[in-house]
Formats: C-alpha cells, sequence, structure tokens
C-alpha cells in the first residue's frame, strides 16, 4: 500500500510541475554560435575575459599557462593578459577580496571556471545579449534571461543601450507562434485576461554603442567560447584526436574494401 501512495504522489508531483511550466514563462535561447576548435575565436575571448570579466569574476581553477593550448606564446600571455601576476603558473584570482565584494556588490560575484558547465553554452550567450534598462532596477539595468539579476550590464559601452519591448496575444498558441518565429531569444509570459505577452530586447536606436549589433553579437560569441573552453580546456584536444580517428577509420575502410574487391574480383 505504501508503494502505490509512493507512487501516486510522484505521479501528483509530476503533474504539477508539468502544469507550472506551461502555466509560467518559457524562454526561448538562440543558439550560440561558438567554435571549440577555432583558436582566433578563443584568442579573442581570452582577451575579452581578462579585460571586461576578470576585474570582478575570478577563473581560479585555470592557469595562464593553459592559454598557450589554444596558440598564445608566453610572451604574449605575460604581455597582453597577465596584470595580477607576473608568474604565469599562476590562476586566473582576482585583488577584491569576497568581503569587498559584499560590502561593494552586496553578493559575491561567482568564480567563472566553470560557468559554462554549469549554465551551459546557450544560456551564457543569451544572457550577454539580454541586458536592457530597467530604471526600476538598483543597477539601471535588467536581464531577461535572469531578471533582476544583481550584476550591471559591464558591457553597455560596447553594445548601446537596449530596451525591452512587450507584444500582447490573445492565446498562447499565437505568442508561441510569434517567439518562433523571431528566431531569436524571446520570452513568453502570462499576461492578465488569460493573454500571453512576449518579451524581447533590441538596440535603443538613439543610444547606440561602439559595436553595431552583429559586431556585439560577435564579441559575446568569442567570450562564450572562451568560457566554454576554460570549463574543460582538454575537450579540446579529445575532440581533435576524435576527428583524427574518424579520418584514420574512413581511410582504412576505403583501403579494406579495396582489398575486399581485389580478393574477390575473381569470384563474381
Amino acid at each position: 500500500m505504501s508503494k502505490i501512495a509512493s507512487l501516486s504522489a510522484a505521479l501528483l508531483f509530476a503533474l504539477a510541475g508539468a502544469a507550472q511550466a506551461f502555466g509560467g514563462a518559457d524562454l526561448r535561447l538562440d543558439p550560440a554560435p561558438i567554435q571549440r576548435l577555432d583558436a582566433e575565436s578563443l584568442q579573442r575571448g581570452a582577451r575579452n575575459f581578462v579585460n571586461y570579466c576578470l576585474n570582478c569574476h575570478s577563473a581560479k581553477y585555470l592557469r595562464y599557462e593553459r592559454l598557450a593550448d589554444i596558440g598564445l606564446t608566453e610572451q604574449q600571455i605575460k604581455g597582453n593578459l597577465m596584470f595580477g601576476t607576473d608568474k604565469i603558473g599562476s590562476t586566473m584570482t582576482v585583488a577584491m577580496t569576497p568581503a569587498e565584494a559584499k560590502s561593494w556588490f552586496g553578493v559575491v560575484p561567482p568564480d567563472l571556471s566553470v560557468e559554462a558547465r554549469i549554465r551551459d553554452s546557450d544560456w551564457l550567450y543569451n544572457y550577454f545579449l539580454a541586458f536592457y534598462r530597467d530604471d526600476q532596477s538598483t543597477t539601471g539595468w535588467n536581464n531577461l534571461v535572469f531578471p533582476n539579476v544583481a550584476m550591471p550590464h559591464v558591457l553597455w559601452q560596447l553594445s548601446g543601450s537596449w530596451k525591452l519591448t512587450e507584444t500582447v496575444f490573445e492565446s498562447h498558441e499565437k505568442a508561441l507562434a510569434a517567439s518562433i518565429a523571431i528566431k531569436g531569444l524571446a520570452k513568453i509570459e502570462p499576461a492578465p485576461g488569460g493573454k500571453w505577452v512576449v518579451k524581447t530586447v533590441g538596440i535603443d536606436p538613439n543610444a547606440p554603442g561602439a559595436l553595431t549589433p552583429a559586431q556585439y553579437e560577435a564579441f559575446v560569441a568569442d567570450l562564450v567560447n572562451f568560457l566554454e573552453y576554460m570549463g574543460e580546456p582538454t575537450k579540446n584536444k579529445r575532440i581533435s584526436l576524435g576527428i583524427a580517428v574518424l579520418l584514420y577509420l574512413v581511410v582504412l575502410f576505403a583501403l579494406v574494401y579495396a582489398l575486399k574487391r581485389a580478393y574477390w574480383k575473381d569470384v563474381h
């Protein structure tokens, strides 16, 4: 009898979760255009990370010397990417202490060493593209992917000021169709009166940044590519080795097939 009760409770929890998922927000993410084997993209991403993220966020599980794996020389690493230490074997840490961070920001900025493995690349890519102006927030910014996030939009000078757009639809089906047609980041939320609203963000033409939207998206793609690499640096070697093995097997199959044809040609 207890087993039946447990199964019934589990079923009820599952149904409740499904109902909540349908009745709540639906976030549609734009796939992150990252290429882990693109060394130039990884190098640009490392530059972006050091210049814009490493001031507050650490990467304490990655050593600077590991950047040699993406094609950088020791001289390039020391001359362009190392500002807080003079030892290439040091990890990517920040001078700010957790107590100082808590005092200044109200929360300690998380270490980003394995953030891409926690959040995944699509989430991170859309997160950087989801900041918009919000005068009601403490920082003056809000985020469509991470509502009421404590982090300010540190890249706003590059991206420009983005604004939130809300479009109301009569039904969930129409809102879903509209979000699919956008082919990018969109969020569907229930609205009063049984209606649904589709939220998107876009550049404010009156407040452009130093980069065009396309250039900013490429900047973010390089940054996320590096964050993805940083979460598991050895994965690139596994991918390269896997490609080499597959090519070897293709060549071997061609040779074995040709040998088979040679052996059996007189039989057929």
